[in-house]
């Protein structure tokens, strides 16, 4: 009873499922999902590795292909050039014929037209082995094979060999042989081969003498001539058309560098002329005509693109380039061009404005002494000269002077030995001018005959008045020392110059020169006394009317003052003597 009722209270062991039952069942399933999913890996990685592969065979097939494809492109235009020489050579012999058959319709153009073709036939055939063709078809290909060497020779072999060629002119006639007419063809063919192998811009020196020699060999000398001189040209326009953007930036190498770049194109090409051509006249001539061209397409060069005319740096390049034109003309003379004359001419106009506006600034800054320039420091070697009126004077009126001299300097320092040498008396001229402007202003200074007199200067701004006898007595000595000491001093540090440029030349052209500098400065010297002269006249004139009128008009000159003296003065033994600014002043200003 009891056993029975344990086995109803607690069931079976064997209807429980054991954990390793459990264990094994599904970690079989687990390991067999997990090798069917590392399966299907491999084979997935097979795939892309078999994929990689394929594209990578394919990519390198691809550009085997794209060379292939490359070098047919390279066959085929290679193919078209072999075509394309062989259509013109087609079309030449095509011409040909067409000629042959127009002249032998005009020659017997009264003939039926089936005795035309029978001739026609007879001349193709008869032909087909007669040397003139066979030269003519040798010529044409050397000529699409661009063989230029072989071709000239052939021409010129068969020109002179053949009776039919002689007395051969480039402008056929209707009575010439049409083998004549081909010739000419196959001649003008060849110049222009040669032509264009002269043109072209990679072409070399050897090649291009070459092929100018060979246009000489065919009677084509002038023309030849005219290509070497284009060429030159052409070659100058770029090399300046490169240079011209940077003149600004070196504006004092810019007139050497210019000169340089014309002057050495002239004297290659004239070189070149006589290497190849010689000495032939009408080739000279012909050089000489294309270098005055040049010359003037220079100087619009300089006009055009030299600093503005009024200003200090202009004069300076302008002097440049008369030294740098005249050197470089001076070394083109052995050679036959002498174009230092023309440079002159075609220089004269604007180196004359230069200097004219230069000189006009030089007025405005001479005459606007109201306002002197402080920030420019006094030169030191004027005012040693003029510090002696300093103390007795305005010093306004010293400024002045020393403005003067400054300005006068400033401009003759700029000026070269060549631009003195021809344009010395222009220069000179100027500066008198300059120094009669400078006069003036010092006879403004000066006190009037009367106050009446100077109603209308007296609306002026005048600078500076010189009242006392002293200051006036300054300003007459300051003019005086740049007119005897300061401006003959700077210019004859500059005219010797002159005189130094010249004394290279031959004994006849140096006195020549010495003599015109010294006609030059005599007359330029006698300016300025000129000029000084009316400041002199002015101021002895007013102090004497100021001496015997009183500022009411009447005289205090009479007879009464003798009488109305101290009796010292009328003593027969005393020597009367001059006023004050009559002793001071020396005998060689007053006159």
């Amino acid at each position: 009873m009891d056993s029975s009722e344990e086995e109803d209270d607690f069931p079976s062991i064997e209807t429980i499922t054991p954990q390793s039952k459990i264990d094994s069942t599904y970690q079989s399933h687990t390991e067999k999902g997990i090798r069917k999913l590392c399966c299907e890996l491999l084979d997935l990685k097979d795939a892309v590795e078999n994929l990689c592969g394929n594209m990578q065979t394919k990519y390198l097939a691809f550009m085997r292909m794209s060379d292939e494809v490359v070098e047919m492109e390279h066959e085929l235009v290679e193919l078209q050039k072999h075509i394309s020489g062989q259509g013109i050579l087609v079309q030449d012999l095509m011409t040909g014929v067409c000629r042959e058959i127009e002249d032998w319709n005009a020659i017997d153009g009264n003939n039926v037209a089936s005795q035309q073709d029978d001739e026609l036939e007879d001349v193709l055939w008869s032909e087909a082995d007669n040397p003139q063709v066979l030269f003519l078809d040798n010529v044409d290909i050397l000529l699409a094979e661009h063989k230029v060497d072989e071709a000239l020779e052939a021409l010129m072999a068969e020109e002179k060999s053949s009776p039919e060629l002689k007395g051969l002119t480039d402008t056929s006639s209707s009575e010439e042989s049409t083998y004549k007419s081909a010739f000419l063809k196959r001649k003008s063919t060849l110049v222009e081969q040669l032509t264009e192998i002269v043109q072209h811009p990679s072409a070399k020196t050897v090649e291009m003498k070459k092929a100018l020699a060979s246009l000489i060999k065919l009677g084509k000398g002038p023309f030849a001539h005219q290509i070497l001189l284009e060429l030159y040209r052409s070659r100058l326009r770029k090399n300046i058309e490169v240079f011209l953007p940077s003149c600004s930036l070196c504006p004092k190498t810019f007139p050497g560098t210019l000169c340089k770049l014309v002057f050495s194109s002239i004297s290659t090409a004239t070189k070149e002329s006589i290497l190849i051509f010689g000495d032939d006249p009408v080739y000279t001539s012909r050089v000489v005509q294309w270098a005055e061209w040049e010359i003037e397409s220079f100087v619009r060069l300089v006009k055009d693109n030299a600093p503005s005319p009024d200003t200090v740096s202009a004069l300076d390049a302008a002097s440049n380039y008369i030294l740098a034109s005249l050197a470089f003309c001076s070394m083109l003379e052995p050679q036959g061009l002498k174009l230092s004359k023309l440079l002159l001419v075609l220089l004269r106009p604007y180196i004359e404005e230069v200097l004219e506006l230069n000189f006009r600034r030089a007025r405005r800054l001479i005459l606007d002494v109201t306002q002197p320039d402080e920030s420019s420091e006094l030169s030191t070697h004027l005012v040693s000269p003029l510090s002696a009126f300093v103390a007795s004077s305005d010093i306004v009126l010293v400024d002045s002077g020393i403005r003067f001299m400054d300005i006068i300097e400033d401009i003759l320092v700029q000026l070269t030995p060549p631009a003195v040498m021809h344009f010395g008396g222009s220069v000179l001229m100027r500066i008198a001018q300059l120094f009669d402007k400078y006069m003036g202003v010092l006879i403004k200074s000066l006190p009037g005959p009367s106050d009446d007199d100077n109603l209308t200067e007296l609306k002026e701004v005048i600078p500076f008045r010189a009242e006392t006898d002293a200051e006036q007595l300054a300003l007459l000595g300051m003019a005086f020392t740049i007119l005897d000491e300061l401006l003959p001093h700077a210019v004859k540090m500059v005219w010797s110059l002159k005189k130094e440029g010249k004394e290279s030349n031959d004994d006849i052209a140096a006195s020549a020169a010495t003599s015109s500098i010294s006609g030059e400065l005599k007359d330029w010297k006698r300016q300025l006394q000129h000029s000084f002269d009316k400041l002199k006249d002015h101021f002895c004139r007013q102090y004497v009317l100021s001496f015997i009128y009183s500022r009411e008009g009447k005289t205090r000159l009479n007879a009464q003052i003798y009488f109305d003296g101290d009796g010292e003065d009328l003593i027969r033994s005393s020597e009367p003597l001059p006023s004050l600014p009559f002793q001071v002043l020396p005998w060689s200003i007053l006159f």
